[in-house]
């Protein structure tokens, strides 16, 4: 199980669609009570970050209709609170970007990729939502 702290423009289509299928899995463990996975680094590193997560699967679904993918699994956003900023990493993100590299696929791994600056995340997903990019 891995959230990515790239930039999801920079995924590739596998692991895009990857990260939102495994987003859905930790949403519904820290949600609903699920115990798979329940004391994974992953998951524990977003416990009590809900906003923070659900705003990640904005930015996700952001770059899916970009893609012109079609999603039909939105998150509630009443049960998006906590912190809405993720500063724990299983992996810094530059450490990321070097694995994704490694896996030999179409992601992008350039500095760009960097999410150093999650409220300009955000507000892309805010306004790609909104209708207004």
């Amino acid at each position: 199980m891995r959230i990515w702290d790239v930039s999801p423009s920079c995924l590739c289509r596998q692991h895009l669609l990857g990260e939102h299928r495994e987003l859905h899995a930790l949403w519904a463990i820290l949600t609903e009570g699920k115990t798979g996975y329940l004391k994974h680094p992953e998951t524990r590193r977003w416990q009590g970050k809900l906003a923070a997560l659900y705003h990640r699967h904005e930015a996700l679904v952001a770059e899916m209709g970009h893609r012109g993918y079609q999603h039909h699994s939105p998150l509630d956003p009443a049960r998006a609170t906590g912190l809405r900023e993720q500063t724990d990493y299983v992996d810094p993100p530059a450490v990321q970007l070097e694995l994704l590299r490694g896996k030999g696929c179409d992601c992008r791994t350039g500095p760009e990729c960097l999410c150093e600056q999650p409220a300009r995340i955000e507000n892309a997903a805010r306004e790609e939502h909104d209708g207004r990019a």
